[in-house]
């Protein structure tokens, strides 16, 4: 039987959204085989050095003055782009117009990490640098920043090239302090989306040693966990270790605190939700004679959605209120639990425009190109807040570039290792490859 639909049910369907859904862009594929070879070609007399000269300098978070410089420089030598320096601090950003059409945002990160590198390779780091908090400290890129800041200049190249290939402004972001989730947020603060063109979305990229060195990896949603740093100083009642019936040990109240914690995960959250709570640091007493006035406990707190995150944080002091409770620690002196500035919201992507990403990157590459491995680890990303609703719920997708210097991905060095490594002709090529092939995919056409 042949359905009809009157005029008034296709409005009210219109007006519901019920509508078939608007068309969105055709997916824009380069040349790959010409966009390889000029990759190639740049790797070979330019983006090489320029990487081993940022891996040998590598700077700590909020410090990254000589990085800003180079990024600058580099820029500068392309031409025809709007550069701003000390966005955030010691942030670039960089601008190319090329007519109306869509604004998209393309992200590197530019900090290495306090590790004092021990890989022996030519341009191994001997950098120290006094970091934020007036100590000074080996630095390292233990992480691929530097990677992903030699590929976006890159891919700035790359794309000025084919100015006629594309319609839009793309807004270059080379972003300080990743490491201590704070420089996404502080260049936001300083005026990213009102000082320069605001994205329609935000695209960045993150070189990983345990994928296969040249593929690409696209989650459909959670790219990173969420992650909270936070303090808790358990207090109690000190005196003689010799007559503990006077005190309220903090060592024993601190001790069980940490495995009620655990009960967060195994008993509050739903089983088919990832969670962590990690206690890293348990501090307390300083003669063995003494029982303490306090104990100090520092939390790493991890979740998948912004529920569980919230689930996590809320039950860390109402367990540690009733564990004190529990071993009798006076109303006065309940534990002090501290969520630190130091955190970033899960960085989720757009479902449909990860779909669209991963389209292109197997349309452009191959399917062979594609990793298959499954994401295996809580890290966070504070590539989070470029997407998080108080800053306008911009659309975004983050990806992964794998740079496995071995076949066998298990035995990869870690990332904030003291010999991570990556494979780096394939990973910043790629990382090029990966940036270039994103833009095109959501830039207007000609």
């Amino acid at each position: 039987m042949k359905r009809t639909t009157s005029i008034a049910t296709l409005a009210a369907l219109i007006i519901l959204g019920a509508a078939a859904p608007k068309p969105t862009a055709p997916v824009q594929t380069l040349k790959i085989p010409e966009l390889s070879a000029s990759v190639a070609a740049d790797y070979s007399s330019s983006l090489k050095s320029l990487w081993e000269d940022l891996h040998a300098n590598p700077e700590l978070s909020f410090r990254e003055t000589r990085t800003a410089g180079v990024v600058a420089r580099e820029l500068r030598a392309i031409g025809g782009i709007e550069i701003t320096e000390k966005v955030g601090g010691t942030g670039v950003v960089g601008v190319i117009r090329n007519g109306a059409g869509p604004t998209i945002m393309l992200r590197a990160d530019m900090d290495g990490l306090p590790i004092l590198e021990r890989n022996g390779l030519p341009y191994e780091s001997k950098v120290r640098q006094i970091d934020a908090d007036g100590i000074e400290m080996p630095v390292m890129h233990a992480c691929g920043h530097d990677v992903h800041v030699a590929a976006l200049i890159g891919a700035a190249r790359q794309l000025m090239t084919r100015k006629s290939q594309w319609r839009g402004t793309i807004v270059l972001v080379f972003q300080p302090a990743e490491e201590r989730l704070g420089g996404a947020l502080a260049m936001l603060q300083d005026g990213l989306y009102t000082r320069f063109p605001k994205p329609d979305i935000a695209l960045g990229l993150h070189i990983a040693s345990g994928l296969e060195r040249g593929k690409f990896k696209v989650e459909s949603r959670v790219a990173n966990s969420s992650s909270d740093s936070v303090n808790i100083i358990v207090r109690g009642v000190g005196g003689h270790g010799a007559s503990p019936q006077q005190t309220v040990d903090p060592i024993v109240v601190a001790s069980n605190l940490v495995m009620a914690l655990q009960t967060l995960v195994s008993r509050n959250i739903s089983p088919l939700e990832p969670g962590i709570v990690t206690v890293g640091v348990v501090q307390a007493g300083l003669k063995r004679n003494i029982i303490p006035e306090e104990a100090r406990l520092e939390l790493t707190v991890r979740a998948d959605t912004p529920e569980v995150r919230a689930e996590l944080l809320n039950g860390i002091k109402r367990i540690s209120d009733g564990v004190a409770k529990t071993y009798g620690v006076p109303e006065d002196r309940m534990p002090i639990v501290t969520n630190l500035a130091e955190k970033a919201p899960p960085n989720l992507n757009d479902p449909e425009n990860a779909a669209k990403l991963r389209a292109s990157l197997e349309t452009a590459f191959g399917a062979d190109r594609m990793s298959k491995i499954p994401r295996s680890s809580m890290g966070a990303e504070d590539f989070a807040y470029y997407g998080a609703p108080e800053w306008g719920g911009i659309k975004s997708v983050f990806f992964n570039v794998g740079g496995s210097i071995t076949d066998d991905v298990s035995k990869a060095p870690p990332h904030h290792s003291p010999l991570f490594r990556i494979e780096p002709e394939a990973s910043v090529k790629s990382s090029v490859e990966g940036y270039v092939v994103a833009a095109m995919t959501f830039l207007g056409t000609p």
